[in-house]
């Protein structure tokens, strides 16, 4: 089975917060003070039934506001890259590429709480939910209605974002936990340009 891709899944990262702030404290300093990072990821995608499903891990980085890149490396190869404009989806193995308008694409996702720009309350109604296994937690619930997710969660230490939870409307889950975070790493856009492989189905825009 394919594994699903929830756009972009683009993370929150290094949040220097007080130990004291708030979940939503921690989001607004995010947003304030990381203008760029890079991680490495683990996915589990989990049943309505809370049976995993699905496994990933890969690399991802980011680069405000718009720009992003999501390397899957197991189970297999696949690559989303928002370039500003555009965002870009390859399968290596089927060396297809899908791509459309990146503004279409993250509106309402996930993306749009990182990678976008400052307007997350234009998309999302936000609130603390408190704290659970050692984490403060947020909640993201989509304001639009067409939008395919119930709900995001963001569960954060003292200083840095740890995990995302992505309830979708089929009744399934997916975690992201979040390692060897780097905050404001020297990157540029040229990091975020796709070009599609030569012989590669290209479909969409």
């Amino acid at each position: 089975m394919r594994l699903r891709i929830f756009l972009p899944l683009f993370v929150l990262f290094a949040v220097a917060s007080p130990a004291s702030a708030s979940s939503l404290d921690k989001l607004r300093n995010f947003i304030q003070h990381t203008q760029s990072a890079k991680s490495h990821f683990t996915q589990t995608v989990i049943s309505k039934s809370a049976r995993p499903i699905q496994e990933a891990s890969g690399t991802m980085e980011f680069l405000r506001p718009g720009k992003f890149r999501w390397t899957y490396e197991k189970p297999y190869e696949q690559l989303i890259v928002g370039d500003g404009v555009k965002l870009w989806v390859y399968d290596a193995e089927l060396n297809q590429v899908t791509v459309k308008k990146l503004d279409q694409a993250i509106g309402g996702s996930p993306a749009a709480l990182l990678a976008g720009n400052n307007e997350i309350g234009k998309f999302f109604n936000l609130k603390d939910i408190g704290a659970k296994d050692g984490l403060e937690w947020l909640e993201a619930t989509p304001k639009g209605k067409d939008s395919t997710f119930e709900s995001v969660r963001m569960g954060f230490n003292q200083s840095n974002l740890q995990m995302m939870e992505l309830r979708d409307n089929f009744g399934q889950t997916t975690i992201i936990r979040f390692t060897a975070i780097e905050r404001n790493p020297k990157t540029g856009a040229s990091q975020f340009k796709f070009v599609p492989p030569k012989g590669a189905d290209v479909i969409g825009e």
